[in-house]
């Protein structure tokens, strides 16, 4: 996989991530929102949305609220739970709350499932 695809994979994972918290916050999840949470324009988050509805990871309703897909959501899941995972357990090495969120944020897309779930067993037992 070459870098452009790479940095297209991890901004999509990035997108979905933040889908799937905001659905935890909010009643529904609209564009604005995303470019809120994320500090995006909202153009860049309407073509961000509207590769992802091609790709067929999300919905959009007439009333402009998000919905994931079934593939959606398992991306968005697996994504939160590696972000979650990696995040606390660097906060347990004694990282401080912000470095190990932004770390965690780099590290969850570039780790093979092998290695995380090797990881995940070690830090859970």
């Amino acid at each position: 996989m070459g870098y452009v695809s790479h940095k297209s994979e991890e901004s999509m994972e990035d997108y979905l991530e933040t889908i799937y918290v905001l659905r935890k916050r909010l009643p529904v999840v609209r564009s604005i929102d995303i470019a809120t949470e994320l500090g995006y324009s909202k153009p860049s988050v309407s073509v961000a949305m509207k590769n992802l509805k091609t790709r067929g990871f999300v919905t959009v309703s007439q009333e402009g609220y998000i919905s994931f897909t079934e593939q959606g959501e398992a991306l968005a899941s697996q994504t939160f739970e590696r972000h979650t995972v990696i995040r606390d357990w660097l906060i347990s090495l004694g990282v401080n709350e912000e470095t190990a969120s932004e770390d965690a944020c780099k590290i969850e897309h570039d780790m093979s499932s092998e290695t995380f779930q090797a990881l995940k067993k070690h830090i859970l037992g």
